[in-house]
């Protein structure tokens, strides 16, 4: 196969201008106005008038996540030094000032209020164009009706929630069994042949599709002959996936979990599994989407526990199906939950908004920061420096380019934590350094609008996994009727086809936080083209052969860019056991005065609760007056 050019890929078509610059498609007006009809029949809601909203960053396709003009001013603050002097005084004073409307800082805004009263004035500032951070919502109406995707934060773990985060829930409406009762989506595992192995020809020599393939189940001889590597390594996958036994019969569980925590997952599976290096690199990215990191971060004790293949050696038989992981979601992951909080802090905003009607419900962006409210939320403004006063908190931000501060009683810093000791020099040391001690994971998420399901239909698939290429992961996402909407599992399209991983580090990063920087450079030095050509080189070699057009049935592309996406998570071969009390997040977290710290890297774990057990915190640790500090 010849490889083909941008011309014959799509490139140069209309699609790339449109949803780079503009963000939308040609005929938003329309479908916006009729977004609740056809498409969604008997689904509550209203749009208010014919005319698209001036503002309404939702439907924005092109570079999404952490995209331009988001994080130009942090990185000059805290990569060259930059100095943010003279900041013009707005006169503006507050309660509180929250730096980051994110889960974390919305859930600290409605915690605040909790504490200090419904009268308490509070400004939540933000550096991108839209509130949620990772809970992105992304919104496609380039086939007429409105199709919802995941733009970041994707579910609720609600079997780890605290009783805090029950509360939470409680109160903004949301049941969780009644959301699982209206979900058929399952990562793309419903379809007879998924899920399934493609491997590139840039790659592999060969374009080829495995249905029925994947790395966690047990596979069979005839399918490994089909896997193109050496004829050594299928010959040792073979083995492998063969195997029964128990290699460790001498030693207890204890010292099984100990060794299997002290040795990579590759090494693991060279050493003990007896792969050869062409087989190994088929595992590599295969964790690229659940935990952000290549598989040579993890411990074979990790990935072992996460259910990738191995313990059919430790005595333990072949697991029947794949890994049970029981979520809750909402059709745009948990923006939806965003915009519960959004409308409960700022009526105005999305009146009449509900769990039953949330996904659908328009949203005044107009309404976020007017100056009569009690809370106002403000985007495209990023904080650059935070102080202590004998009366509470200043603080400088950049909106607009230019360059404004404002002061507050209190202070709650809702952002990721490695920027932090830029923003606050003036926190101790030991502290400082604890906050830099988290690097924060990449990641990505693609979505892709396409036409018909038509090719995967003929293949039998709806989830694909690319050990060869840049996102390890695409599924179909379909099958969530929460928050009003309706999207059957039976739905040809439009449909969101969903790319989802992060970059692979370059191969000399050797420890995890290289690893992760070196993702994150990567990462930051894609273009939207450079996207937009993978996506597309993927589709035509995976679907072209069964009728795809990749210059017809791509409508939009939506790239949620994530150079700081999962929280840090202390894993076994990068981080000693620390004393309690004395892991880095818990000196990270402490409170400083008038300003204390909220947000999931305070828990160390990426997760929704997390984020609002730690705005619970964060609240809770604000002095009821200002003291002087000692």
């Amino acid at each position: 196969m010849t490889k083909k050019s941008d011309r014959q890929l799509g490139m140069g078509r209309a699609i790339t201008r449109r949803d780079f610059v503009q963000g939308s498609s040609v005929a938003l007006t329309a479908a916006l106005a009729t977004r609740l009809g056809a498409a969604n029949p008997g689904t509550a809601g209203s749009v208010a008038g014919a005319q698209a909203p001036a503002y309404y960053p939702p439907t924005r396709t092109g570079m999404r996540g952490s995209h331009p003009g988001s994080y130009e001013v942090a990185h000059a603050l805290a990569r060259q030094g930059a100095q943010f002097d003279d900041a013009v005084d707005t006169g503006e004073h507050y309660d509180v000032v929250i730096v980051g409307a994110g889960i974390s800082g919305l859930a600290a805004a409605h915690y605040y209020r909790q504490r200090f009263g419904d009268d308490a004035k509070i400004l939540l500032l933000d550096n991108h164009d839209d509130f949620g951070g990772h809970a992105k919502r992304n919104e496609f109406h380039q086939g007429g009706g409105m199709v919802l995707s995941l733009g970041g934060t994707h579910n609720l773990e609600w079997w780890q929630f605290s009783d805090t985060v029950r509360d939470f829930m409680d109160s903004h409406g949301v049941d969780v069994e009644a959301m699982r009762g209206k979900m058929g989506f399952n990562y793309g595992t419903e379809a007879p042949n998924s899920p399934a192995m493609w491997f590139d020809e840039s790659t592999y020599g060969v374009n080829r599709l495995l249905p029925n393939c994947h790395l966690d189940h047990r596979l069979t001889a005839e399918t490994i002959d089909l896997i193109p590597i050496s004829d050594a390594g299928r010959a040792s996958l073979k083995s492998f996936y063969g195997r029964q036994e128990n290699l460790f019969p001498e030693l207890d569980e204890s010292a099984v979990e100990t060794l299997l925590a002290g040795i990579s997952y590759p090494d693991f599976l060279r050493q003990y599994g007896q792969l050869t290096e062409d087989a190994v690199q088929l595992f590599h990215n295969m964790a690229h989407g659940a935990w952000g990191v290549e598989t040579r971060a993890l411990s074979a004790a990790e990935a072992l526990w996460t259910g990738s293949p191995g313990v059919h050696l430790l005595g333990q038989p072949w697991p029947d199906e794949g890994l049970d992981y029981p979520v809750a979601m909402w059709p745009d992951g948990n923006a939806s939950l965003v915009r519960l909080m959004v409308a409960r802090l700022l009526p105005g905003v999305a009146p009449g908004v509900t769990p039953n009607n949330v996904a659908l419900a328009d949203f005044d962006y107009a309404q976020l920061d007017q100056p009569n409210q009690g809370v106002r939320l403000r985007l495209n403004a990023t904080v650059v420096g935070v102080e202590q006063t004998d009366t509470g908190v200043t603080m400088g931000y950049v909106e607009g380019g230019s360059l404004k501060k404002l002061s507050a009683r209190h202070g709650v810093l809702a952002c990721y934590h490695s920027v932090i000791p830029h923003l606050c020099p003036s926190l101790p040391e030991a502290q400082k350094e604890a906050l830099q001690y988290q690097v924060k994971i990449p990641l990505i998420l693609t979505n892709v609008l396409i036409r018909n399901t038509k090719a995967l239909d003929k293949l039998g698939i709806d989830a694909v996994n690319f050990p060869g290429r840049l996102h390890g992961r695409c599924f179909l996402f379909r099958g969530i009727n929460t928050g009003g909407y309706r999207h059957t599992m039976g739905d040809t399209g439009p449909v969101s086809l969903v790319f989802w991983g992060s970059v692979s580090p370059p191969d000399d990063a050797i420890d995890l936080k290289s690893q992760l920087r070196g993702s994150r450079q990567k990462l930051l030095q894609l273009s939207f083209e450079d996207f937009e050509r993978e996506v597309r080189t993927v589709l035509d070699g995976l679907l072209g052969p069964e009728g795809f057009d990749v210059n017809e049935d791509i409508l939009a592309i939506t790239v949620n860019r994530w150079p700081h996406g999962y929280s840090y998570e202390y894993m076994d071969l990068w981080d000693p056991d620390f004393a309690e009390g004395e892991a880095p997040h818990e000196i990270a977290r402490r409170p400083f005065g008038a300003i204390t710290i909220a947000n999931s890297d305070a828990g160390a774990s990426a997760y929704t609760h997390v984020a609002i057990d730690q705005a619970w915190r964060a609240v809770s640790e604000l002095p009821d007056a200002r003291a002087p500090e000692t």
